[in-house]
Formats: C-alpha cells, sequence, structure tokens
C-alpha cells in the first residue's frame, strides 16, 4: 500500500557509503524531522512521538545507560531508528517532501555562512586564543613542577 509520493521520501540508508557521508545523511535527516516537527499541519501526536524520542536520547534515565559500551549506544540508535520510522508513516509526504527542501536550503545557508570571510577569521582568532592559553598553562605548570629548573625571561 505504498504510494508513490512516499517513496520520493525514503532514500536508501546508504549501507556502502563512508562514514563522513553517513553522519551527513543522518545530520540531514535530523533537520528533516526538525522542521516536520515545526511543521503546522504536523499533528500533535506526531510531535509527541518526536518529542517522546528525543526526550529519551537526552535523558539521563534511560533502560540500558549509555555508558555501557555498546549496548547503550544501540540502544539510543534503536530509539531515535524507530521514531524515525514511525514518524515517516505518520507525518503525510507532501509534508517530508516540504521539510526536506527547507533542510537542504538550510544547508546551503549553512555552507554558505561557513565559507565567510569573517567565520574564517573567527576561527583563527580563538584557535590563537585557545594555541596561547594551552603554552601559557602549560608554562605555569612547568614552573610549579619543576621550580629551580625553569628559568623565566
Amino acid at each position: 500500500m505504498n504510494e508513490p509520493t512516499r517513496d520520493v521520501v525514503r532514500q536508501d540508508l546508504g549501507v556502502g557509503l563512508p562514514w563522513k557521508q553517513k553522519v551527513q545523511r543522518l545530520q540531514k535527516e535530523v533537520h528533516v524531522f526538525y522542521f516536520a516537527f515545526k511543521h503546522p499541519s504536523v499533528r500533535w501526536y506526531a510531535k509527541l512521538v518526536a518529542a517522546c524520542a528525543t526526550g529519551y536520547l537526552f535523558s539521563p534515565i534511560q533502560l540500558i545507560p549509555s555508558y555501557i559500551p555498546v549496548i547503550g549506544v544501540l540502544d539510543d540508535l534503536l530509539v531515535l531508528f524507530l521514531g524515525a520510522k514511525v514518524l515517516q508513516r505518520i507525518i503525510p509526504a507532501e509534508v517530508f517532501a516540504d521539510c526536506r527542501q527547507q533542510a537542504e536550503a538550510a544547508e546551503m545557508r549553512r555552507k554558505d555562512e561557513i565559507r565567510s570571510t569573517a567565520a574564517a577569521g573567527a576561527f583563527m582568532v580563538i584557535a590563537a586564543v585557545w594555541l596561547l592559553a594551552a603554552v601559557g598553562a602549560s608554562i605555569l605548570m612547568a614552573k610549579h613542577i619543576f621550580p629551580d629548573k625553569v628559568i623565566a625571561r
């Protein structure tokens, strides 16, 4: 009972893709669900599913704690996967298509902002401040640990 528009919304999971592309695809899907959550024609119960899945991921109380090496993370991924599948079923395909376009436009704006010279200049200033702080902290620690060996000039 698949609708033709529903098949356009669903994309392959990119099984053979490198990790970087998988992460970028996941980030894009998160943006799509964010825009779907804010869309006015999405029903309240779809918003409740999105809020519960997100709330579970950020909740300190979980069925399997995240600090357990493999199972804790798999638990979170399972909740995210199931939440995404339920949302794909209960949100209309037209809304998903609109939200996907909004996510692509937001990604293009973000890439344009990153490429700006002001962003590059701000990155250089922040990196220089952190580097100076690291060098200063190293000198202070060396003076404290070896007070007679470090010569301050």
